[in-house]
């Protein structure tokens, strides 16, 4: 399983906002901090204020902040909102499942089992935990 850009950008910024603690952040200083697209990041801001991980503030000195407390955000939760497909292989699909061997076939139980798990684990963190060792993280990303 692979995660994709936008929920790996989606988990940076929330954690770029929780080491703010409360101050409203900008795309553009995320995006410098990490490197990454400040259009891709706006778009990834955009989805994580619809389903209430950021708040947006407008105008000239708004930005974005968490809305909830970092402890309140479990990594499993981010992942579920901002990954686009959990369909590991074809069977997954069952409208575009074209596998002959569908039936009989033991993977997809297996796979299933398998993506919980991986689900599972990433529940038991929260967006508080992401951000340990706060300094280190902070000489690194608010150093500019």
């Amino acid at each position: 399983m692979r995660m994709t850009h936008h929920a790996d950008y989606a988990l940076r910024l929330l954690m770029y906002a929780a080491l703010k603690d409360g101050e409203l952040v900008q795309i553009k200083e995320v995006a410098l901090a990490y490197g990454i697209s400040k259009n891709h990041l706006m778009k990834v801001a955009f989805e994580l204020g619809k389903l209430g991980f950021l708040e947006t503030v407008r105008g000239r000195s708004g930005g974005l902040r968490l809305a909830r407390p970092p402890q309140e955000i479990t990594v499993g939760e981010v992942v579920r909102n901002t990954e686009e497909n959990f369909s590991l292989v074809e069977c997954f699909e069952p409208g575009s499942n074209a596998c002959v061997i569908t039936a009989p076939c033991r993977l997809r139980a297996i796979l299933r089992k398998a993506l919980g798990a991986y689900l599972a684990v990433l529940d038991q963190h929260t967006l508080a935990d992401l951000i340990q060792p706060r300094s280190a993280l902070g000489r690194i990303l608010l150093a500019g």
